[in-house]
C-alpha cells in the first residue's frame, strides 16, 4: 500500500502521523500526571480538615451545649467541597445525616478514568469526647471535583489540540502541494518528450532544487529537438546525397561507358569483317586493335573512379597508410601549395575494416573543408591509439591553419554524418575552431574494443 501512494500522500501521511502522535504524548502525559496531583490534593485537604477539626474540638467541652455545638460542626464541615465530614458514636453509629450527593454532570469522568485516577476514597476518624462520653468525626476525601476538572482539561487539550493539528496539517498539505506542483508538470512534460513533442517546456517553480531540474529538462528538451532535427536534415541530405550521386554515376555511365562501348563495338565489328576478308589488312587490324586497346584503358580509368567514389580502392588490400597516403598524394598533386603531414602511430596495430574505413573518411572529409573552405596553407593528420572508459579507440586528429568557423556556424552535413556515423559505432567527434584555424577531433572504436 505504501509503495502504490504519491510522494505528495506519504508525505502528508506523515505529517498526518507525527501531529497525532504529538497531541497523543500530550495528552499521556496529562493522564499520567492525573493520579499524583489527585493524591497530592486529596491528601493536602485531609490533613487541613483534621487540623482544623483538631483545633475546633479542642475548646468543646466550654461550650454551653457541647452536643449541639459538636453537630453543628459537622453540618457547616460537610459542606466543604472536598471532603465530608461525619460525626459518629462510639459503636461507629452516625449521628448526622450523609452528605447528599452531587447530581452527575454530563461532561462528568468515566468511570474507568477515576479508577485509574483514584480508585479509593481516603478516610480519617478524629476522636472527640464530650462529658467522657466517646465519638469521632470521620472526615472522608471527595476528589470528584478535582478529577472533573482534571477531565475538563483533558477534554480541553484535546478539542484545542485536534483544532490546531488540523489547521497545522492544512497548511503543511498546502505548503506541500505547492512545493510538489512542479513535479506533475514534469511528468506530463516527460509523457510529451516521449509522445516526440520536443518543444514541449514546463515552467521552473518549486523549491530551488525542481526548479534547477525544470531547467535542466527544459535545456534537454530543446537539445533532443536540435538533435531530432539535425538527424531528419542528415537524413533528408542523405536521401538527396543518394540521389545526386546515383544520377552523376548514371550520366557517367551514359556518357562515358555508352560511347567506349560503341566504339568498341564498331571496332570489334571492323575486325570481324576483317576476319571474314580472304586477305585480312594488317594495318587495319592494327589500328582496330589499337584503338580497341585505348578504349579498355580508358573504361579501366573510368571504372576506377567510379569505385574510388564508392568504396576506397586498396584499402582493404594496402591497409590504412597506403590508403591515407594516396588519398593525400592526390590533394598535393591538386594543391601543390598545401603542406600535408600525415602520421600514423606504429602502435596503432589492427583496427578492423569498419574503423579503418571510418578513419579514412574522416580525413577524407577533413581535407575536403579544409581546401573549399579553410584555405589553408598546412595541414596535419595525427592518428594514434587511446583507452577511452576502458575501450581501445583510435584518435584521429585533423589541424589546418585556416579561416576556422564563424561564431554561430552550425557543422555542414558531411561532418554531421560523421559524428552520427562514429556515434553509432560508440565513438565521438568534437570540431574545435579557433584564431589559429579548424581541428577535427574523433575517437572510433577498433576491432580491439
Amino acid at each position: 500500500m505504501w509503495q502504490n501512494l504519491s510522494l505528495r500522500a506519504r508525505i502528508n501521511l506523515l505529517l498526518a502521523l507525527l501531529l497525532a502522535l504529538g497531541l497523543a504524548v500530550n495528552i499521556g502525559r496529562q493522564v499520567a500526571e492525573a493520579g499524583p496531583r489527585v493524591q497530592a490534593e486529596d491528601q493536602s485537604v485531609i490533613r487541613l480538615a483534621r487540623e482544623f477539626i483538631e483545633m475546633i474540638v479542642a475548646d468543646l467541652n466550654e461550650a454551653p451545649d457541647p452536643d449541639a455545638r459538636l453537630t453543628q460542626i459537622a453540618r457547616d464541615l460537610s459542606r466543604l467541597r472536598h471532603v465530608s465530614i461525619a460525626l459518629k458514636d462510639a459503636g461507629g453509629n452516625p449521628l448526622t445525616p450523609p452528605r447528599p450527593d452531587a447530581d452527575d454532570d454530563a461532561r462528568g469522568p468515566p468511570a474507568w478514568f477515576v479508577s485509574l485516577v483514584h480508585p479509593e476514597q481516603t478516610a480519617v476518624s478524629v476522636p472527640v469526647s464530650i462529658h467522657g462520653k466517646p465519638g469521632a468525626l470521620v472526615i472522608t476525601s471527595h476528589p470528584n471535583d478535582e478529577i472533573a476538572e482534571i477531565w475538563d482539561g483533558i477534554l480541553t487539550q484535546l478539542e484545542v489540540g485536534s483544532v490546531i493539528a488540523l489547521a497545522l496539517f492544512l497548511v503543511m498539505m498546502n505548503v506541500v502541494g505547492r512545493a510538489l506542483a512542479p513535479l506533475r508538470s514534469l511528468a506530463q512534460m516527460m509523457v510529451e518528450l516521449e509522445d516526440g513533442h520536443y518543444q514541449a517546456r514546463v515552467a521552473p517553480g518549486g523549491a530551488p532544487e525542481l526548479a534547477a531540474i525544470c531547467t535542466r529538462l527544459n535545456h534537454l528538451a530543446a537539445t533532443l529537438g536540435e538533435a531530432v532535427e539535425d538527424k531528419r536534415r542528415l537524413a533528408e541530405r542523405a536521401v538527396s546525397l543518394q540521389d545526386v550521386e546515383r544520377k552523376e554515376i548514371a550520366r557517367e555511365l551514359h556518357d562515358e561507358f555508352g560511347p567506349y562501348l560503341f566504339s568498341l563495338r564498331a571496332h570489334a565489328s571492323a575486325l570481324a569483317k576483317q576476319a571474314d576478308g580472304r586477305v585480312p589488312n594488317a594495318d587495319a587490324v592494327r589500328k582496330h586493335g589499337s584503338a580497341m586497346l585505348e578504349q579498355i584503358n580508358a573504361l579501366q580509368q573510368f571504372t576506377r573512379r567510379v569505385l574510388e567514389r564508392l568504396r576506397p580502392v586498396g584499402l582493404a588490400e594496402l591497409g590504412l597508410g597506403q590508403a591515407l597516403e594516396s588519398l593525400s598524394r592526390l590533394w598535393r598533386e591538386s594543391h601543390p601549395d598545401v603542406a600535408i603531414e600525415t602520421t600514423i602511430s606504429p602502435a596503432l596495430g589492427v583496427t578492423g575494416e569498419t574503423a579503418d574505413l571510418t578513419i579514412y573518411r574522416i580525413v577524407q572529409e577533413a581535407l575536403t573543408n579544409a581546401f573549399r573552405h579553410a584555405g589553408a596553407t598546412s595541414i596535419n593528420v595525427v592518428i594514434e591509439p587511446v583507452d577511452q572508459l576502458g575501450r581501445g579507440c583510435a584518435r584521429v586528429r585533423v589541424s589546418d591553419n585556416g579561416r576556422g568557423m564563424e561564431p554561430g556556424q552550425k557543422l555542414g552535413f558531411g561532418l554531421v554524418g560523421m559524428r552520427e556515423r562514429i556515434l553509432a559505432l560508440g565513438g565521438t567527434l568534437n570540431v574545435i575552431s579557433g584564431e589559429g584555424g579548424l581541428t577535427v577531433e574523433a575517437l572510433v572504436p577498433t576491432a580491439a574494443a
